[in-house]
């Protein structure tokens, strides 16, 4: 509580913390550059193989006339597209060619060769490494892999902050990701190139979700909501912005690398960027925690006097020894805890699957634009485009309406509008673009509440532990969605169905959840299984006496006991050092990036 008394009177969002948390938002436009960077760097144009009479090495893809494409290549399963893979075994004489009838009862050859049309996109990984028809899963498996790298990155760099601090991390990760990043621009082989993107995703989590975690512990708790939804609009921002590096650079190669060097420029935040005096304050480092203090107070053109940081240093010092000394006395919590008992368990899991949800379709629909057809590129804008009215949907109306009726709404809405695409006529596309980017605008606003519903139903003595598993949910939504985008070259609007049907079960789903607004926090695992229990269960409970364990106080207590077996101070010690937990779980970010 002492830490955030200061932040008070420093000003919940001085001058000094608006700078820094502007500089630390810039950081969030790279990461989207990263992470949206795969639709072009592996963007798969049309193709067709080199037939026997031309000339690899100076053949055009419009060389064929489209009216003899069918003397060349068979029609796919639905009889709609050309199977350009591979083409009929035959004698392509001059006189075949002009004949006008295919000689399709010959058989098919599988191609060895390609060209590929140029009218969109000069060249990509997939054009230079032949990344198509059988080794088509290569795209996927390299987007997915960059999300593993997210994965491991979050748990890496999130621990290695929370031993060497903040600031030595996200420099650290910096210079990685540059690194790799003009090194998978220069790579010459697919293996080194997903081996540097992979690596780029892991720093990704170190570069901003780090220094996001900077910000928001110098940000008052009163604004923590706002600066959470404004960061994630500096990402859309950067998602936007990818388009015009892309543009304006059409080699794929230097694309990679002009997306990187924008990195550089965050080299100068090491004068700039403090380290969390919250983290200094949790490593006793006294002096240095209140030098960045002042600093601030200084700049905000506040007074701090010498007595309020005593007074903050000896209220953190009790938060940070209490946990100590009963360490030994408590059983750790763990993710297990969640699934032992039924009611957690049922929510537990219904959270699970909101998050893979929300991630695989959201990342499902911002790496698909490229296979909606019609302009690739105003696509993929328009996609980053419909983000921002949907955060500033959730600033006005998460704490005005509710999380689950945000939630609900937002993956039913997003899953009506992606099944409808189901309906719509080959010759509409843009109203399949519409269908598509209604879903993705929805989607968003529900990643976005996803987060916080979630940390209020997890209880305080297994937050962390929870939250950290649901983000690793998360990540395998993210990982598979490359391959449900695969299914499009079936039939385009495949991908979008999966996704809306996933969305639309999962919103319907979230309606078994219980209301978290407006309602008390819940603080032990007793509370976590009482809190939405059904009537009848609820008392079924209570007839059968069954008990559960306690974990703050160690103790067995029986469901209907939680609140009379603890003293007033108890309570209240408690309930100080629960908040503090809470405060700080609020202050991590939505691990969307």
């Amino acid at each position: 509580m002492g830490y955030d008394e200061v932040l008070t009177h420093l000003g919940d969002f001085g001058r000094y913390q608006k700078i820094i948390y502007f500089l630390i938002c810039l950081t969030s436009i790279t990461c989207a550059f990263h992470k949206l960077a795969g639709v072009f760097l592996l963007a798969k144009p049309d193709f067709r193989c080199v037939l026997p009479f031309e000339n690899a090495s100076d053949v055009q893809y419009n060389d064929l006339p489209p009216d003899q494409w069918h003397l060349a290549y068979p029609k796919d399963l639905l009889g709609v597209k050309y199977e350009t893979c591979s083409y009929y075994d035959i004698n392509y004489t001059e006189e075949y060619l002009k004949g006008g009838e295919a000689y399709t009862a010959i058989g098919t050859t599988q191609c060895s060769h390609y060209v590929y049309d140029k009218t969109k996109y000069l060249n990509s990984a997939v054009t230079e490494w032949d990344m198509v028809c059988s080794r088509n899963f290569l795209r996927a498996t390299s987007d997915a892999l960059f999300m593993l790298g997210v994965l491991v990155g979050s748990i890496v760099f999130g621990q290695l902050s929370d031993k060497y601090g903040r600031k030595p991390i996200f420099f650290a990760s910096l210079v990685i990701q540059v690194v790799f990043g003009v090194l998978a621009g220069v790579a010459p082989e697919y293996l080194t190139y997903t081996t540097s993107r992979f690596i780029i995703g892991a720093t990704t989590s170190g570069v901003f979700l780090v220094a996001y975690v900077i910000a928001m512990e110098m940000v008052g708790p009163s604004m923590r909501l706002f600066a959470g939804i404004f960061v994630m609009m500096f990402f859309s921002v950067g998602f936007m912005l990818t388009a015009a590096f892309v543009y304006f650079v059409h080699d794929w190669r230097w694309l990679q690398i002009a997306l990187t060097l924008p990195g550089l420029l965050f080299m100068c935040y090491y004068w700039i960027i403090p380290e969390s005096a919250r983290w200094l304050l949790s490593k006793n480092r006294k002096e240095a925690a209140i030098a960045n203090i002042q600093k601030a107070a200084r700049f905000n053109k506040v007074d701090i006097s010498a007595d309020m940081l005593n007074q903050l240093l000896d209220d953190n010092a009790n938060e940070q020894k209490k946990p100590e000394t009963e360490a030994d006395d408590t059983k750790q919590p763990s993710v297990w805890d969640l699934l032992r008992y039924p009611n957690l368990r049922r929510k537990t899991l219904l959270i699970f699957f909101d998050w893979f949800v929300n991630s695989g379709t959201y990342y499902g629909l911002s790496w698909n634009t490229n296979d909606l057809g019609s302009n690739a590129l105003l696509n993929f804008v328009i996609s980053g485009a419909v983000e921002i009215p949907a955060y500033l949907f959730l600033l006005f109306t998460l704490n005005r309406w509710g999380r689950r009726t945000i939630l609900c709404g937002c993956m039913l809405v997003a899953g009506v509008g992606l099944l409808i695409t189901i309906a719509i006529p080959s010759n509409m596309n843009w109203m399949l673009i519409t269908c598509a980017m209604i879903g993705k605008l929805a989607i968003t606003a529900s990643y976005g509440t996803i987060y916080i519903f979630s940390a209020e139903q997890f209880p305080t003595v297994v937050r962390n532990v929870g939250l950290g598993a649901a983000s690793m949910v998360a990540r395998i939504g993210g990982i598979l969605a490359p391959f449900f985008n695969m299914l499009g070259e079936i039939w385009k609007p495949l991908p979008l169905i999966i996704f809306g049907a996933m969305a639309f079960v999962g919103g319907l789903l979230s309606l078994l959840l219980p209301e978290t607004h407006n309602k008390p926090t819940l603080e032990t695992i007793a509370d976590g299984e009482e809190f939405g229990k059904a009537t009848k269960a609820q008392q079924y409970m209570l007839e059968e006496g069954k008990e559960m364990k306690n974990f703050e106080k160690a103790e067995t207590l029986p469901l209907n006991a939680v609140t009379t077996t603890t003293s007033k101070s108890e309570e209240a010690a408690n309930s100080d050092n629960n908040h503090h937990q809470q405060q700080q779980q609020k202050e991590q970010p939505n691990e969307k990036y």
